[in-house]
């Protein structure tokens, strides 16, 4: 086991000793925990070495093959300790807070990858990752960022679609997305503008709001949808009846971690959400990438 503990931001200066031991003392045994983290290790080829994740990591199928640890948010770390791993990596997502001191206290190798809704947070999120586990990055994140910039100018071409960001319909009340979330990074990549900027995080929405918002197009989740009983019942929900939304039924949906994972597929699915937000614009598509 190393012997020491990875925290982000500082993970790119510790992980430069682990990178100059032999390939043998390279951690072999990984727990990977939040869907980003885990896509970034198996696009690095280091998926042999995962021997659990938590329940968001459905990316690449192997992935989801794995023992899990439980959801990301509600880990429990007398479990992870017991999988006697080489190094936990661990999004910054991840908690509880409570949980995470205790790995630390136990001095379990952790290291935390933060996670930031950008080109270049993907890039940071690709290169530590590959220095912790002594893999060179460099192919992986130099794709991503051409992938990335080759739709640069033709999404800055497109109209600007007025999108709001339904991350679900439990409670009654729309819980939307406003600034600082993946959500809202998404769709101004993707071309749109969020309707949704007097606040950051996510907050329900009322009807009120919703009609001066005026969104044309609503963007879910695929799952958050069908948990809504499908378009003709999200559409009803009042305070979205009175959108131009409705009237227009649009309403585009994704995969979740595709979209808001902000991991090696990123270009992948804003090009993607690119097209089904103007199906008919001639979208140039990043090249097949082994990761994606």
């Amino acid at each position: 086991m190393i012997g020491r503990r990875l925290l982000l931001p500082g993970l790119i200066g510790a992980a430069a000793g682990l990178a100059a031991r032999p390939a043998s003392a390279m951690p072999a045994r990984l727990v990977s925990v939040g869907g980003g983290v885990t896509e970034t290790v198996f696009a690095l080829g280091a998926g042999s070495r995962v021997i659990a994740v938590d329940s968001t990591s459905r990316f690449p199928p192997a992935a989801a093959e794995l023992p899990q640890v439980g959801y990301l948010r509600s880990l429990a770390p007398e479990g992870l300790i017991g999988l006697s791993p080489d190094l936990l990596l661990v999004s910054g997502d991840a908690g509880p807070p409570q949980a995470l001191a205790v790995l630390r206290a136990a001095g379990a190798p952790i290291a935390i990858v933060p996670e930031e809704a950008s080109l270049a947070g993907v890039r940071r999120k690709i290169e530590g990752i590959a220095q912790a586990l002594g893999i060179d990055g460099t192919a992986l994140s130099q794709g991503l960022e051409a992938d990335w910039r080759m739709l640069d100018a033709p999404i800055a071409a497109l109209p600007r679609l007025r999108a709001l960001f339904v991350l679900s319909t439990a409670r009654g009340a729309p819980l939307v997305s406003g600034r600082d979330t993946h959500a809202h990074a998404m769709l101004r990549a993707a071309g749109a503008i969020n309707v949704v900027d007097a606040f950051a995080g996510y907050r329900p929405l009322s009807a009120e709001v919703a009609a001066a918002l005026a969104p044309d197009v609503i963007v879910m989740m695929d799952h958050a949808l069908a948990e809504a009983g499908g378009r003709d019942a999200l559409l009803r929900i009042p305070a979205l009846a009175v959108t131009p939304a409705a009237a227009a039924r649009r309403v585009v949906a994704m995969d979740g971690a595709y979209m808001l994972n902000f991991g090696p597929r990123a270009a992948h699915a804003r090009h993607d959400l690119a097209k089904l937000l103007h199906p008919t614009a001639a979208l140039p598509a990043p090249p097949p990438r082994p990761w994606a």
